[in-house]
């Protein structure tokens, strides 16, 4: 068995279905409850908060393997708003699992959704794992927190654990079983839903130290970014944090440009102030997990990953 929280939203969702589609039996956790194409990745699923002890007596009694710990407050303009929320829900309530991990599950291995969000603005790219770590934002000041209780918790208590610090996760499941939520602020979802939606779609800002003035960002698909969680269950990959990214940057107007390239239009655009706590320019090098796994785990590109997001979108209006 193996919990994975937060197990309705996007990237929990599609975690969910590939260890379901290899046969793994799943127990998952959200507040939300799984829309109908999760419903058959879950022998169980719980709707509640994933620190409640409901929730956690639950996790004792099933003994898993494992626990994919997705569940959490993940967006970086409104953590600048509220960031009570994002240390309330990113580490206090994550303290509460890894502690009865730590007393009850001793042998169990965490794998734990960061963000790319810690880095910060980097002082050069792409990021790899031993660059500072200057968040620009409470959500990515909570993601490293994390990541460095992790790290004690290794240390003093044996933890085996994963922290995957993800790039700009994206696309939708291939076989459009899964997807994002309506009103996502990804960039690509949000371009897709103007496009679908008829309205305009507005660029955050266009005087960025970028070629075209616009953010340069890391896509990555969804459905790789849950390959590499199956793969990190295996005993042999070592504790640590590991970057998941495709390895090259896009700007704004790029992926614009590409949106009409593979469907043939694109929406009408206009451009916004700048957001607070984005950098320029932000591309991950996934080369240590690379070695770690020594096999190829991102296989998508982008025109598969508008694809599969619009096929998505489409039939979820």
């Amino acid at each position: 068995m193996i919990v994975v929280t937060g197990a309705s939203g996007y990237i929990g969702g599609q975690i969910s279905l590939k260890l379901a589609d290899a046969g793994q039996e799943v127990f998952g956790v959200d507040l939300r409850p799984a829309h109908n194409g999760l419903v058959p990745a879950f022998a169980k699923f719980m709707q509640c908060d994933f620190a409640s002890g409901e929730a956690l007596d639950e996790i004792l009694q099933l003994q898993p393997t494992a626990i994919i710990h997705c569940a959490g407050t993940s967006l970086v303009g409104p953590s600048m708003m509220n960031p009570a929320e994002y240390y309330k829900n990113n580490v206090a309530k994550t303290m509460a699992l890894l502690d009865t991990v730590r007393l009850g599950l001793p042998n169990i291995k965490f794998i734990y959704s960061s963000s790319a969000a810690v880095y910060g603005e980097p002082f050069m790219t792409p990021c790899h794992e031993v660059d500072p770590c200057e968040p620009m934002s409470p959500y990515g000041e909570s993601k490293r927190m994390v990541e460095q209780i992790l790290e004690s918790y290794h240390r003093a208590y044996g933890l085996d654990y994963i922290a995957f610090r993800y790039f700009n996760a994206c696309g939708a499941d291939p076989e459009a079983r899964h997807g994002q939520e309506p009103g996502a602020t990804h960039l690509i979802a949000r371009i897709l839903e103007s496009l679908r939606d008829h309205k305009e779609f507005k660029i955050y800002g266009s005087d960025y130290n970028t070629d075209d003035g616009t953010c340069v960002r890391d896509y990555i698909h969804v459905d790789d970014i849950a390959f590499a969680h199956m793969l990190a269950l295996d005993p042999k990959i070592k504790s640590g944090v590991y970057n998941l990214g495709d390895g090259t940057g896009t700007s704004v107007k790029e992926i614009l440009n590409l949106v009409k390239e593979t469907l043939g239009h694109g929406p009408d655009t206009g451009i916004g102030a700048n957001r607070a706590g984005d950098p320029a320019k932000l591309t991950a090098s996934s080369e240590k997990f690379d070695r770690e796994v020594g096999m190829p785990w991102h296989t998508h590109n982008l025109k598969d990953i508008i694809n599969h997001a619009w096929t998505w979108y489409s039939r979820n209006v």
